[in-house]
């Protein structure tokens, strides 16, 4: 798969559609792939692949170029700052612990609803979705253990524990995309605050964010089991929702098999990461490896295709989805919203975790 997209996208900048050098959490999800694909088998043009985004997009004094800017509050502009920590490190090129320290400077200045949990973004004011949870809370989490800064760790606990309680769905135990503290949004229900209904990908980008900020909580931190606990809760939630027939999961995960609906890639690819990475760390039991297992065997049957050019594309993302926004009554948190946005092939947001998903669970395998 990591072939394959090289082959199709030499150049990482161009990543997912980009048509100019973006600062964007896709690019960076594939690069931090890469990475770790690189930290598996030390073949070098995984490692160059991801070194080649930090270059273009951070200037030699350590400006991060392609649109970012701190005054944004975005948390989705944080994510790409995860590749910088290994860069740093075998480089010690200042520029990338400049951005880093940028990217942390953000996180600190953040809008914050009153119990302290962050906005999505500036633009979208008293929200917290579960996308921003994977964005910016593993690079919190990494930046506080990496540089001593214990409040940073602290912070993205926070954030798990603000959303985990804002948006959790006592009927099937899942989570819902947002949340609005101000009950203001037309999305919003007007007594829980929550959006409608259990979006795939949003529930993928929370259980990837939940095995990856425990990497970086220390052992004998006071929330680490607490933590812990969730991911058990969850990923619980998550293994009843996997469609028993295919092994994969619906895009409107409340919803299965209602008419529009459809099995989706990208969420499939992340709840096998997340599940097999929570098995590898001993955060789950051998239920959850069977159950990423034949979620892996699912994504094969379901959605991977062979190429006449020798790759192979992963087929049925959905390419976008979101809450409010621009064109408001267009992203309405409804099932018909939901299903309405465009599928494509080889999006980032599947190619990413898949690579992930595949190294986790070779490693499995290399423990027989």
């Amino acid at each position: 798969m990591a072939d394959s997209d090289q082959k199709r996208v030499p150049n990482p900048v161009f990543l997912d559609g980009v048509k100019y050098p973006k600062w964007n959490y896709t690019n960076g999800l594939v690069a931090l792939a890469n990475q770790k694909l690189y930290d598996y088998n030390k073949n070098q043009k995984y490692w160059d692949y991801g070194v080649s985004y930090a270059e273009q997009l951070i200037d030699k004094d350590g400006n991060i170029q392609g649109g970012y800017e701190i005054e944004k509050y975005s948390l989705d502009l944080v994510n790409s700052g995860k590749i910088l920590f290994e860069i740093y490190k075998k480089t010690n090129d200042s520029r990338y612990k400049i951005a880093m320290d940028v990217l942390h400077k953000q996180l600190e200045g953040h809008p914050r609803n009153s119990d302290g949990g962050y906005w999505h973004k500036k633009s979208y004011p008293w929200q917290m979705w579960l996308d921003g949870v994977y964005m910016a809370d593993p690079f919190s989490a990494q930046y506080g253990q990496v540089f001593n800064v214990p409040k940073a760790i602290d912070d993205a606990i926070l954030q798990v524990e603000l959303i985990q309680k804002h948006t959790f769905d006592a009927k099937t135990g899942l989570n819902f995309h947002g949340y609005d503290e101000k009950r203001a949004q037309f999305w919003a229900n007007k007594t829980t605050g929550t959006s409608s209904h259990i979006w795939g990908r949003a529930q993928g980008w929370y259980c990837m964010a939940l095995v990856d900020i425990l990497d970086f909580v220390p052992e004998n931190h006071p929330k680490r089991k607490e933590v812990i606990k969730i991911v058990q809760q969850v990923f619980d939630a998550v293994l009843k929702a996997q469609d028993s027939k295919t092994g994969v999961w619906w895009q409107v995960m409340d919803q299965p098999g209602r008419k529009g609906n459809y099995l989706e890639s990208t969420c499939s690819t992340m709840f096998v990461y997340s599940f097999t990475k929570a098995y590898n760390k001993g955060y789950l039991g051998k239920k959850f490896l069977k159950s990423a297992q034949k979620g892996f065997q699912g994504i094969q049957k379901e959605f991977i295709k062979d190429n006449t050019d020798g790759t192979i594309s992963i087929t049925k993302c959905c390419a976008v989805a979101g809450l409010g926004g621009k064109n408001p009554e267009d992203r309405n948190g409804s099932f018909e919203y939901y299903i309405s946005e465009p599928i494509r092939e080889d999006d980032a947001k599947a190619v990413g975790p898949y690579i992930l998903a595949g190294i986790e669970l070779q490693k499995v395998l290399d423990k027989k």
